[in-house]
């Protein structure tokens, strides 16, 4: 069947045939049910895959036959000037001792640990994938609950993908790197979250309360914090999981204003805002009672006092 035929899913499952072929084998028991052409009963793969058309004049051995029936072919073994041809002549010959009436033929499939009856979806997924470092911080990122447009933001944070002034002069050499908010450094997204004396005093007052003498307003200590958790409660974790990612949105959100040139609001304003985002956010899970966040309310409360 050509490629192009058929819907654009079909179309796709016939391109991976070849990698669908690495996943499949047979042990030869009697032999009755393997085809020794199209079947991949021998180490060296597929036989026509080896040989192609001309392999069944070569070799003496019609289409549709079976590796018993190529075991036992009455032409007997032949040589030949081809040295691929000659091993599998040779391969054909130590066959005769494996060979047993008494054993079935059987499907074998890839596993992790080499070819196995059984069939196993996670680690073909695992095999045919490429494999990487797991990511530690999605787990401060995509966390139940969270608001999609601040885990988004917050993604892309990570990836450092925002186009903070350090950035962007790479793209427009000579723009001023300044920052925006604090106007005394330049600007680059650890510097923007949290070191800016703006923008840390927003942190502060969010985070201050639920990470006590832990807290910090380096990037990459928050990271792991809301990643890890430490020995934070699962009801502290989520507050302060929240508390980044509306600190973040907001923040960004108020740099982008200030950098088409309206005013910035006082940060005191700033604070409430983001407060009051946070506060609203476990007011609504209370009020939907979702399991657990009476406890989330509490806390956050607690640390406002």
């Amino acid at each position: 069947m050509k490629t192009q035929d058929g819907s654009w899913m079909w179309r796709k499952l016939l391109k991976l045939r070849e990698l669908a072929k690495s996943f499949y084998r047979k042990e030869v028991g009697n032999g009755h049910h393997i085809s020794f052409w199209f079947d991949k009963w021998s180490d060296r793969g597929v036989i026509y895959d080896q040989l192609g058309e001309r392999g069944f004049i070569d070799m003496g051995i019609r289409r549709e036959a079976t590796v018993e029936e190529a075991v036992f072919n009455p032409r007997g073994r032949r040589r030949h000037r081809v040295g691929l041809l000659n091993e599998i002549e040779e391969e054909l010959r130590s066959m005769r001792d494996i060979l047993s009436e008494e054993l079935d033929d059987v499907s074998q499939r890839r596993r992790e640990s080499g070819y196995n009856r059984s069939f196993s979806t996670s680690e073909t997924w695992r095999l045919v994938r490429e494999g990487k470092a797991k990511c530690e911080w999605t787990r401060g990122v995509w966390f139940s609950r969270a608001t999609p447009k601040y885990a988004f933001m917050a993604w892309l944070a990570n990836l450092n993908r925002l186009s903070t002034m350090d950035r962007i002069a790479q793209w427009n050499p000579g723009v001023d790197e300044t920052c925006v908010l604090c106007k005394s450094a330049c600007e680059s997204r650890d510097h923007l979250f949290f070191e800016c004396s703006y923008s840390g005093q927003i942190w502060e007052s969010l985070a201050n309360g639920i990470m006590g003498n832990l807290f910090s307003n380096s990037w990459s200590v928050i990271m792991n914090r809301i990643a890890t958790g430490g020995n934070l409660g699962k009801m502290k974790l989520f507050c302060l999981r929240y508390a980044f990612q509306t600190a973040l949105s907001t923040i960004w959100r108020e740099r982008n204003k200030v950098k088409h040139d309206e005013k910035l609001i006082p940060v005191n304003v700033l604070k409430k805002l983001v407060d009051k985002n946070v506060r609203n956010k476990l007011s609504l899970l209370r009020s939907k009672c979702v399991k657990g966040m009476e406890g989330s309310l509490q806390v956050w409360f607690g640390t406002r006092m």
